[in-house]
């Protein structure tokens, strides 16, 4: 029996509904084109809700290297009392704070602005394909099949799903074949920061400070702690090789990890984001089974770790269970494999390509790794490096391009762009590359001058260059 398709035509479609895809779609919608968003969950944001900081937005010396679609979205959550601010963490990095539940009114206040469709609950099944150039992709939901077609589509599934049935290259991995392990994040609330700070004074051992050169500028840990202190906010990572956290690991307290994260969510509700736990194993996250076989460890891995963070740290003995993020996270599936190569080398040296530059990062390179290792390597001198438009463009084909953590990159490079500020600025990039060959009738995303690209993004108030 035939089966009846709907039909939808747009003029720019994203897939994925996280940091780079609201970004992507946002751009897309406010540089003058019909956008349709599309995303397999219940509501858009992404990782921008779990309540994890936005790591990669300022780089250590606390300039912001992304702006645009961030700024908005910052800008709704700060008139809303949501946005705590860049924070330091004295160990790598500097970071952005807000209300994971202030940020899921913001995404969606951003996005009806500018006029973008939303398709929710939604799945890429098929592409159609012909010569590289991509006419139509095939969705299933509830409401049925729908083909829809477009000028330009963008790939921010994380995992490079549009891109790979479109026939793109990838990569998985490296040579070790090593994953990053999955995460849940948590919040807790009524967490008394002062007392939490004073521990954090009377505990400099148990805490992770001065990791790179920038940061440690010839001073002790000691002396990064009490800048940490004279900050002010809920903010500490304590390390597995020092005796707080390490301690309750060879106890058996806590499973092993590297760190144990705690960065600010709420002033009104003296709440924190908890970054603890950990599966490994080399968990495939394009593998649906795989990772909801993992939901109900991880769930017990929050409830102990929260347990734990109530008996053993002062500041949390009357602190409460407040929420977990809405899906786990993944670090590491998929790397589309592009016109350019970001590698470990062009992030650790800060490098800048003036020519082809469309977004910045500043998030050191940070692979976890099961157990209680983590390997993380600081840009040089504090800065940022840049990502060029030819990581965004897929070998073979003409009219898709990708952002965030599915960008062209080694396993090192994917380690750094992966966190949410690059994700913000690449999405940007292609919103907006997608919306400029739809308006000059450019079938073919190479036919776009990087030149007039940059110069839309610098006048959307997206960073190229200016900074560190």
């Amino acid at each position: 029996m035939a089966q009846r398709i709907n039909q939808a035509r747009f003029d720019v479609v994203v897939l994925g509904g996280g940091a780079s895809g609201i970004a992507a779609a946002a751009a897309a919608a406010k540089n003058g084109r019909k956008t349709l968003i599309i995303d397999s969950g219940t509501m858009l944001g992404g990782e921008l809700l779990s309540g994890m900081s936005l790591d990669g937005v300022l780089n250590a010396r606390g300039e912001y290297v992304v702006g645009g679609v961030s700024d908005e979205l910052f800008a709704e959550c700060r008139n809303m009392g949501g946005f705590i601010g860049p924070v330091h963490d004295h160990r790598l990095i500097c970071y952005v704070c807000v209300d994971p539940e202030i940020m899921k009114i913001a995404v969606m206040r951003v996005l009806d602005r500018h006029g973008v469709t939303p398709w929710l609950q939604t799945f890429a099944e098929d592409m159609v394909v012909r010569d590289g150039l991509v006419t139509g992709l095939v969705v299933v939901n509830k409401s049925g099949r729908t083909i829809v077609t477009a000028d330009h589509f963008i790939d921010c599934s994380g995992d490079g799903d549009l891109a790979v049935l479109a026939g793109a290259p990838y990569e998985v991995s490296d040579a070790s074949g090593d994953l990053q392990p999955i995460s849940l994040m948590f919040r807790m609330s009524n967490v008394d920061t002062p007392s939490l700070l004073r521990f954090a004074q009377d505990n400099v051992e148990s805490l992770a400070v001065g990791e790179s050169e920038y940061i440690r500028g010839n001073r002790s840990d000691k002396e990064l702690v009490d800048l940490l202190v004279k900050q002010g906010e809920p903010s500490l990572f304590f390390k597995s090789e020092g005796p707080f956290l390490g301690d309750a690991i060879r106890r058996g307290d806590l499973a092993p990890t590297a760190l144990i994260m705690i960065q600010p969510t709420s002033k009104a509700r003296r709440e924190v984001c908890v970054n603890a736990t950990r599966l490994g194993g080399n968990i495939d996250g394009t593998n649906t089974a795989a990772v909801s076989a993992t939901v109900g460890t991880l769930m017990e891995q929050v409830w102990k770790t929260s347990g734990f963070l109530q008996k053993r740290l002062p500041g949390f003995e009357k602190a409460t269970f407040a929420g977990l993020a809405p899906r786990v996270g993944v670090r590491e599936t998929r790397r589309i494999m592009g016109d350019y190569i970001l590698t470990k080398e062009d992030v650790v040296s800060g490098r800048k390509f003036p020519d082809s530059a469309i977004a910045k990062g500043a998030q050191h390179v940070d692979i976890h790794q099961s157990g209680t290792t983590q390997i993380r390597i600081p840009i040089a001198n504090g800065g940022s490096y840049d990502i060029p438009f030819g990581c965004l463009l897929p070998r073979g084909l003409k009219n898709v391009m990708v952002a965030g953590r599915c960008l062209s990159a080694t396993r090192e490079g994917m380690g750094t762009a992966r966190t949410m500020g690059p994700c913000m600025a690449m999405g940007e990039a292609a919103g907006t590359a997608a919306a400029m060959c739809a308006d000059r009738g450019h079938g073919e995303v190479r036919e776009l001058s990087v030149g007039d690209l940059q110069n839309q993004l610098k006048k959307n108030g997206a960073v190229i260059d200016g900074v560190y």
